[in-house]
């Protein structure tokens, strides 16, 4: 039978192109920092985002917990959106690696704003844990995929500075944003101490992130990517994959946003469907099912037509369009979800 899978833009599989880049790559020992292929993809991540260094790492869980722990040390807080992927996907690893505990800001569809976040900031007594780090994740993955204003990004580094926090992004689907918005990868960066950012989420990698910062931050980042299990070998294999991404793949993150709003308008019309078209700003659709079934019970209906999508709650659902996805997979999924949703 065949199957559409809007799980999320990380089942895609590498293309011709790719495999091809990947089998011709020059490899080293990259824990020996010996790898040119590596070094070549971490210099234009760390151009493309206007920082002095980066470094390429296997997973974007790891990328954000390596700079949560070059931010903090253990007891103090870290504030961010309650929805962020760092507090809810990320396994507690800010508690258990760096000994940190998350402050929760309730945002506007992921977007948190300086009232909050000066609300938030304790007033220094003994008792409390210290402010140290404020993070921003663009795309929003929990909201939808919310684009976050550049205004607010520059207004919230402000506020971090203003009281001696560290400030991170993270920016796994930071290419969807820059896409959407028109504002460059660079400017979304530019506030931020460290910007995590993620190869194998819409780009169509196997897998890998990078995290970008100062020189001398990234030595630091080097140390606690060893620390957390992270240092690779002959990884330039898989580096090659995402210098053939960034320099072919971006561009076309736009089709993808055209076939999430395609696919938004469809579930609109179904009778079962509560969503709001004007919250699909890039390719991420997040819908409630009403009428008294839960998220799961449709989902497995869903499957059962060869639809495939993921529980965002009690009775909400995400689905995610991706580059291995085209215009008429999206009306053939809707056409079978018809019966289930409609």
């Amino acid at each position: 039978m065949r199957t559409i899978d809007l799980r999320s833009d990380t089942v895609t599989k590498p293309d011709r192109g790719m495999l091809d880049a990947m089998m011709a790559a020059e490899v080293g020992d990259d824990v020996f920092g010996e790898d040119p292929t590596v070094s070549l993809l971490q210099e234009m991540v760390a151009d493309l985002l206007g920082k002095e260094e980066a470094l390429f790492v296997p997973t974007g869980t790891m990328c954000n917990q390596i700079a949560v722990r070059l931010h903090t040390s253990p007891s103090d807080e870290v504030l961010l959106d309650a929805g962020s992927h760092i507090r809810n996907y990320e396994g507690g690893a800010a508690a258990a690696l760096s000994g940190v505990q998350l402050f929760p800001i309730p945002g506007e569809r992921g977007i948190i704003s300086v009232s909050q976040v000066e609300a938030s900031i304790r007033t220094g007594y003994e008792w409390e844990p210290r402010p140290r780090l404020l993070c921003v994740e663009n795309t929003h993955n929990k909201a939808g995929g919310t684009i976050y204003p550049l205004e607010r990004i520059i207004e919230l580094g402000d506020t971090a500075r203003k009281h001696g926090m560290g400030y991170h992004m993270d920016g796994a689907r930071i290419w969807n944003a820059a896409v959407a918005s028109g504002t460059s990868e660079h400017d979304f960066a530019a506030p931020f101490d460290t910007v995590s950012v993620c190869l194998s989420k819409g780009l169509g990698t196997p897998l890998g992130s990078v995290l970008a910062g100062s020189k001398e931050i990234m030595t630091d980042a080097r140390r606690y990517r060893k620390l957390f299990g992270g240092g690779m070998r002959q990884i330039g294999y898989i580096a090659a994959a995402g210098i053939y991404a960034l320099n072919n793949n971006r561009t076309s993150l736009a089709l993808d946003h055209e076939k999430a709003q395609l696919l938004a308008r469809g579930l609109d019309s179904f009778a079962s469907v509560d969503i709001k078209l004007s919250n699909v700003e890039t390719n991420i659709a997040i819908f409630d099912v009403v009428g008294g079934r839960t998220a799961l019970q449709v989902l497995s209906e869903l499957k059962d037509k060869g639809v495939q999508m993921v529980p965002f709650g009690p009775h909400t659902i995400r689905a995610t369009t991706h580059r291995d996805l085209t215009m008429s997979d999206i009306e053939f999924a809707l056409d079978r979800a018809k019966a289930v949703l409609n």
